[in-house]
């Protein structure tokens, strides 16, 4: 066993990434899990474990706004810029970390940790910290579980066989000096993770067998999860709640070629009378949103009487009920919008509204549902007098507190 109180072990976070496939108004890492940034949990337990000497966190320049309040409290070193590649960032992290030290005080050992995982434990710690024994580094990893299959083209699927095949997690712990001069030597290759790098500098490496709650938040069902594994492990009872808003809108028709529902431009003989674009689609389903975090109406925000609006299209005025949702550190759970009319005809119409709406509000197709019905030729939408839509949206609230990111 290697001697903790001999070894000087640096962790370095990996925070620079923009998580384009969690979407949000703000990069993953800094999104609210249970009321608290995705990016804290981690800097918590590596910051206060005792064999971690130094914590320092690879950000991008444009999120130090984000960081600061991320890591308030918490001892830190300065924060270092990163790269837009994840090897770019940790190579420009342990170049730092090389330049703010002497040789004398450069670690002995890295610990390199991705941001998007913010269940390490301290018991993984210890085990990794106990590995390292005459070697360069070592990584956890789980063996594959589940079925695996191959296709070229998403249409014909091949089985793959899952026997010796295992995924690696962070964090991974390598000699500081070996890993730098890997880093140096493959800066212009593209790898996954600091294992491929230390593999192709032919380090010496061994591994340990990982944690299954030790998850990545990749996407926004990934942080559902993560809130599941909170309340498994106790770590807080109730770690959000659901509300739910619900709006209405109708406008009647006037002149026009064309009308404008859920942001899509459909032929028509008529248009539809209003201040903006009209579109009641939208505007009933941004009054749900708003009515979800008790913000209003869509008139409070977005006055009639305000030439700003003139003409507007209303993609703008859900846009922005989608950023006081991540301001308010809660996610969209889904959307359902019924279009009320007697023409025009729109089944053909509803895929492209459904993705337009995915779009804007950075969910899954299947989290949207565009409906369209009848009045039976009852009231002004029975006369064709006009279009009327209702709305009703879930979202689920942090319940440890406000957060903002103004």
């Amino acid at each position: 066993m290697t001697d903790n109180n001999v070894i000087k072990l640096w962790a370095l976070i990996v925070a620079a990434g923009r998580g384009k496939r969690f979407g949000g108004g703000i990069p993953k890492q800094y999104f609210p899990l249970a009321g608290k940034p995705i990016l804290r949990y981690s800097v918590e337990t590596l910051s206060s474990h005792p064999a971690v000497d130094n914590v320092s966190v690879v950000i991008n320049a444009e999120d130090q706004p984000l960081y600061m309040k991320a890591i308030e409290g918490l001892m830190v070193t300065p924060s270092i810029i990163g790269d837009s590649e994840r090897q770019g960032s940790v190579y420009n992290g342990l170049e730092t970390i090389a330049s703010r030290t002497t040789p004398d005080h450069r670690p002995d050992f890295v610990l390199i940790h991705d941001a998007a995982r913010p269940f390490v434990s301290n018991e993984l710690i210890d085990r990794l910290v106990e590995e390292l024994v005459a070697g360069q580094g070592v990584i956890p990893v789980l063996p594959v579980t589940d079925s695996l299959k191959f296709s070229k083209d998403d249409r014909k699927f091949e089985t793959v066989s899952r026997s010796n095949l295992w995924r690696s997690q962070t964090p991974q712990i390598f000699s500081f000096s070996e890993i730098l001069t890997a880093h140096q030597r493959f800066s212009d290759s593209a790898m996954t993770d600091d294992y491929a790098v230390a593999e192709a500098a032919e380090m010496m490496l061994g591994t340990i067998r990982g944690d299954e709650l030790n998850i990545k938040v990749t996407t926004s069902e990934d942080l559902g999860t993560a809130e599941r594994i909170l309340g498994i492990t106790g770590h807080q009872e109730s770690v959000s709640e659901t509300v739910v808003g619900t709006g209405f809108d109708a406008h009647r028709f006037g002149p026009g070629t064309d009308i404008t529902l859920c942001g899509i431009t459909i032929p028509f003989k008529q248009g539809l009378v209003g201040h903006s674009d009209a579109d009641v689609g939208l505007h009933a389903l941004t009054d749900a949103i708003l009515g979800a975090l008790a913000e209003g109406d869509i008139g409070e925000h977005f006055a009639s009487s305000d030439s700003r609006w003139k003409n507007m299209a209303s993609e703008r005025f859900l846009f922005f009920a989608k950023e006081l949702v991540h301001k308010r550190g809660a996610r969209i759970g889904n959307v359902d919008v019924t279009l009320i009319c007697e023409s025009p005809k729109l089944a053909l119409y509803r895929s492209a509204m459904t993705e337009k709406i995915a779009e804007t509000l950075e969910l899954r197709n299947d989290r949207v549902s565009v409906k369209a019905t009848t009045t039976d030729r009852l009231g002004f939408t029975g006369r064709s007098e006009g279009i009327a839509a209702q709305a009703i949206v879930t979202l689920y609230l942090p319940t440890s507190g406000d957060i903002s990111f103004d």
